[in-house]
């Protein structure tokens, strides 16, 4: 297994940004991918408790920033936090650049750039996994972003767009030389979306022609697909998606398992049903009541699914409005857990 080269990456001018902890002891670094509609801060936060080594924002639009469409609080952006990372998504560079120096002067301590989301809605933007079809425009994306901040920047982009159009290996190449400080690899091609199974092997091509830290996500799931993950890939650290949905300890397990630490207790019982209830209350905080009940029945849905519920049973949580009922229904559930 390889370890994180710290000295040369997530160190910027003298600023610890992330990863302190890991950086000192040489740890495999386990990371939180960013998700639309998931990575919130009451997600990330919930995650943070059981341990993780970085955290990401969700992808946020550049334009939509600049424009003000999105109203954005530095405590949305983690900007307290040195784990936290910030993502951009976009076509331009002039406007990549002015989001990420607004992003910066928010407080964010690091940025990441988006060129792996395979949506059709962002990709039909031109953005997202669309600028792994224009390495010229992408180079200049980048580019722009560095120049902009004095903040370290990642990228995460996939294999390529297609099965003929393999590029990540190129694409890794200009984010070094342009000053890029890490490079997450997702798996699968955009064309591709979640389907089939993550190539692992394929980001070890990425590994070597790079010098700066590589990342792979796809399809790591749980101890023994990430060990497999690290070992075919070559890779510095792995990145955790989907499968923490409703599981938020799984990438303190997954981290223990990788630097032979002792495995944390998972929730059970009532210690789990507080949990639930802790995501909930603080989904609500944060939303507000009325949307914060319609954001939390995602996450609720997962979290039940750990229970042995009859789907009646289970429904009743997922319609339910009154914030009250939930919680004490929650306290009222069996500890009866699937094993």
């Amino acid at each position: 297994m390889f370890k994180l080269n710290y000295h040369t990456t997530f160190i910027h001018r003298g600023v610890i940004v992330s990863l302190h902890s890991t950086m000192k002891t040489g740890k495999i670094p386990v990371l939180l991918a960013p998700m639309a509609g998931i990575t919130d801060l009451p997600f990330r936060n919930v995650v943070s408790k059981f341990g993780v080594d970085m955290v990401f924002s969700e992808m946020i639009a550049d334009r939509s920033l600049l424009a003000k469409n999105v109203k954005i609080k530095k405590i949305e952006l983690g900007s307290n936090f040195l784990n936290t990372a910030v993502q951009l998504a976009g076509c331009e560079p002039k406007a990549m650049g002015e989001a990420a120096k607004l992003v910066s002067d928010l407080g964010a301590k690091a940025i990441d750039i988006n060129m792996g989301c395979p949506a059709k809605k962002v990709v039909g933007g031109y953005s997202g996994s669309a600028l792994m079809r224009d390495l010229k425009k992408a180079a200049l994306i980048i580019e722009s972003v560095i120049t902009a901040v004095d903040i370290p920047v990642s990228l995460k982009a996939r294999l390529g767009w297609d099965d003929i159009s393999i590029n990540a290996k190129e694409l890794g190449v200009i984010a070094e030389t342009c000053g890029v400080h890490s490079l997450t690899i997702h798996g699968r091609t955009r064309n591709q979306f979640y389907k089939g199974q993550a190539d692992w092997r394929a980001i070890l091509e990425v590994k070597r022609a790079v010098k700066i830290p590589v990342i792979t996500n796809g399809d790591i799931v749980d101890i023994n697909s990430a060990s497999k993950a690290l070992d075919v890939s070559g890779s510095d650290g792995l990145m955790v998606g989907r499968r923490i949905i409703g599981k938020p300890w799984l990438i303190s397990q997954i981290s223990a398992h990788l630097n032979n630490q002792t495995q944390p207790p998972v929730p059970k019982g009532l210690r789990l049903i507080e949990v639930i209830a802790s995501h909930y209350d603080e989904m609500l905080s944060f939303y507000g009541v009325t949307l914060g009940v319609r954001v939390a029945r995602k996450h609720l849905k997962r979290y039940l699914e750990i229970f042995s519920l009859p789907k009646n049973l289970s429904d009743e949580f997922l319609r339910q409005d009154c914030p009250k009922k939930v919680i004490r229904k929650l306290f009222e559930l069996p500890d009866r857990v699937k094993p």
